[in-house]
């Protein structure tokens, strides 16, 4: 599988889960489109990008158990997070409820937007070794009248957690609370059913874990709440009437949803034609019985390695995909990082949570067992700093 992707073939590359890495094939598409683009922008993207993105939507829909009618296109989950974060109105002495597990980078954008809207952001703390049950407990227990909205991931950055959602958002529900999921690594690492699932919002990414170019990702809403989500820019979709037809259909597509989102001001589309692309990639490679592979792969390394230095998971191997969080003795994240790279040249993320370090191992397609005894040689060989 190797051979399908750029990579650089003097690294050894377990960091799929930061930015993910594009086939050879899909990449080929990418770049088809945006000649097209170039032969004649005018009705590539006035004309035809409407319909084209449509196209795509509903591909992309099916392959997620949802409606093209609900989702949106938007450059990475990071951007949908904000767009919902900015778009709900939060008044003094609302609360959004988070927990220590999420990715920093949301937590700021709820942190910032509640300091703007005097609203207040409760965090619940999560124990480790993580149990599902004792998780949904502790988040469900902190929802109180005032919580407009729960945010949570469906698997968490820094742990690799695949977090127990179907309960967590009927609970939250029955509340009355709001719900949005980061799925940033969700899509293409395990099997969805949006719908099914139920959550108010849902954000991800395609070019993580589904294989798309960068810059491909959406947002999913349901529809009694798609009217009040706010596109980062205001464009001309927001001059659209509210009828069938009107003269920015073209490019600014039907529904207010698609409207205001979609047309972004002068943009590169070819990123969001080519998740059709990746889909069909990865349907044709098997996809997953490489994704069971890969599980297995994870699994058996972070026993080793854990093992090796007399530490335990923090968790059960059900609640991990391709992605796991192996436990090491070292204090100082970053040395370690630079030594297995800069020595070694192994990419691979070491993440922290409560005071504990961790090698956040991701297993592609693309990688061999060479790859993980590569990792194992180099830790052997470096001291714990």
């Amino acid at each position: 599988m190797r051979e399908h992707f750029l990579l650089d073939p003097q690294t050894v590359f377990l960091n799929h889960g930061s930015f993910g890495a594009c086939p050879r094939e899909v990449l080929a598409a990418l770049h088809a489109w945006q000649l097209e683009m170039e032969r004649n922008p005018v009705q590539f993207l006035g004309r035809r990008s409407a319909t084209l993105l449509r196209a795509s939507r509903e591909a992309l829909a099916a392959y997620l158990g949802a409606r093209a009618d609900d989702l949106v296109f938007v450059p990475n989950a990071t951007t949908g997070v904000n767009i919902v974060a900015s778009s709900l109105d939060l008044r003094p002495g609302d609360e959004v409820l988070v927990n220590d597990l999420e990715y920093g980078a949301c937590l700021a954008a709820w942190a910032r937007v509640c300091e703007q809207r005097g609203a207040l952001l409760r965090t619940v703390s999560v124990a480790l070794p993580f149990q599902a049950d004792a998780f949904t407990a502790s988040v469900v227990q902190a929802i109180t009248p005032r919580t407009r909205l729960l945010f949570v991931s469906h698997m968490a950055s820094s742990t690799a957690l695949k977090l127990p959602l179907p309960a967590l958002l009927r609970e939250a529900r029955a509340r009355g609370a709001l719900t949005l999921v980061d799925g940033a690594h969700a899509p293409g690492q395990i099997d969805l059913a949006l719908d099914e699932l139920g959550a108010d919002f849902y954000t991800g990414n395609c070019h993580k874990w589904l294989c798309a170019p960068k810059g491909a990702a959406f947002l999913h809403a349901r529809p009694e709440h798609q009217a009040l989500l706010h596109a980062p820019v205001t464009s001309w979709g927001y001059l659209a009437g509210d009828t069938a037809r009107t003269p920015y259909d073209d490019y600014t597509g039907h529904s207010v949803f698609e409207r205001r989102m979609q047309w972004q001001g002068t943009r590169d589309v070819c990123a969001f034609l080519t998740v059709p692309n990746a889909i069909a990639w990865l349907d044709s490679h098997d996809w997953p019985a490489q994704r069971q592979r890969c599980h297995r792969m994870a699994i058996e390394l972070m026993h080793a390695v854990a093992g090796g230095y007399g530490l335990a998971p923090i968790a059960s191997d059900d609640h991990f995909a391709q992605m796991v969080p192996i436990p090491v003795p070292h204090r100082d994240a970053q040395a370690l990082r630079r030594a297995l790279f800069e020595q070694h040249r192994i990419e691979v993320p070491v993440t922290q949570h409560a005071g504990r370090t961790f090698l956040r191992v991701s297993v592609q397609a693309y990688n061999t067992e060479a790859d993980l005894q590569a990792l194992q040689l180099a830790l052997a060989q470096i001291p714990v700093l």
